[in-house]
Parts: structure tokens; sequence; C-alpha cells
């Protein structure tokens, strides 16, 4: 069976780990990612409510009520793992300990702007420790679709939406491409089995520049 864009997604996003990093995985499609994490490597899953090591999602019938992760999703632990109040969680996103954060969301600019946060007249959860996280983390990955569920562009020139954090994003992987953010605006150097530069160009609203070498994306 082929494997799911979501899933693809996210085991793309975890070929930027590297052993011994620090990451934040965000909600939704970034959750996936410790499940893409290879067992031979020392990786320190951080959850804003206070867990270092993290693991992936507990199986049902296993869950711990009080071992969660900041989406409230019962999760496991690794062995090693260490548990701080939020205070201490959040000193250490802001004092610069984090190598990633892979994040969602709605709306990126061609700085490397985020919105991730609000829509506006919508019901708003709030910021949580986004823009913490997109300013003070060393590397923010931007993992979303590439369109909205109306079919409109989420990767625009300038973000029209609020935004959470500035000229943040240096990498993002949307379910048809991966580009990353240069001075220039959005660079285009992979494309999922299927997909096309034409594609991506289309559904992107700002100028794209292509790279030379393009990856194309084959899992199994």
């Amino acid at each position: 069976m082929a494997m799911a864009i979501k899933e693809m997604m996210a085991k793309r996003a975890a070929e930027e780990i590297v052993n011994g990093n620090v990451v934040n995985l965000g909600f939704g499609i970034p959750q996936k990612v410790v499940n893409y994490i290879p067992d031979d490597m020392t990786v320190f899953i951080h959850a804003e409510n206070g867990i270092l090591g993290a693991g992936p999602a507990a199986a049902e019938g296993f869950e711990d009520a009080d071992v969660v992760d900041s989406g409230c999703v019962a999760i496991t632990t690794v062995p090693g793992a260490s548990f701080f109040d939020s205070a201490d969680s959040f000193a250490l996103i802001r004092s610069g300990c984090l190598d990633i954060t892979i994040l969602g969301a709605l709306e990126i600019g061609a700085n490397g702007d985020l919105a991730n946060w609000m829509v506006p007249g919508g019901k708003i959860p709030g910021m949580g420790g986004a823009m913490d996280l997109a300013k003070k983390a060393k590397r923010v990955i931007a993992v979303t679709t590439h369109t909205d569920k109306n079919g409109n562009p989420k990767l625009k020139g300038e973000c029209e939406l609020p935004l959470t954090a500035d000229n943040c994003v240096s990498l993002i992987i949307t379910d048809i491409a991966v580009m990353k953010v240069t001075e220039k605006g959005y660079l285009l150097t992979e494309l999922f089995d299927g997909h096309t530069v034409d594609e991506v160009i289309e559904k992107t609203d700002a100028d794209v520049e292509v790279a030379d070498d393009i990856r194309i994306i084959r899992y199994n």
C-alpha cells in the first residue's frame, strides 16, 4: 500500500533531524515526525508542557493520562526522559536550546514570515508557544499543505493573516514539494513523485526560483 502523503511529509521532515538534536514538534502532521526518527539516533523531543524525551503516541489501551504532549495527546517517553514545569520548559525554548522546531502553517511569506495561530473571525484557541518556538529555535521548518481547503495558496509573497513570527521559516515541506526560503524568496528544491514544477508555480502566490537539480521524493 502506498504511503499516505501526510506520512510522506512527516518522513521527509524527519530527514532534517540529526543525531543529538533537541526538537519540538507542533500539532498535526509535525506530531507524526517522531515515528520516522531512526532507532539508532539519539534525539530529544521537547514538549512545551514540560517534557524532554517525548516518544511516539501511546498505543490504544496503554495511554497514561499524566503523560501527554502540549496538545493533550497521550504519548510515550524514551529512557532518560525528564519532566519539569512549563516555566522551565519555556526557559529552555527562550534560551535557544532547541535545534529545530517543526510547525504547521496557515500562511508563509516569501521572506520566511509565519502565520499559524488564527483566522480572523474564527475560533481562537490562542497562540500557545508558537511565537517563542518560531523566534528562538535555531531552525524553523514549516510542514503544511500547499493550498488551503478552498484551493487558495498558503505560500504567498506576504502573509495576510496575523503573524506568529517574522523572518523565521527556512524550509517548507508541503504535500507537493520542498522549498527553501532564501534572500530572494522561494527556492524549489524537491518534488513529491507525481507533481511538477509548473504545478508548484501555479499554486504559489509569489515568484518561485527553481533549483538546477530537483530531487524527486519517492517512499515505499
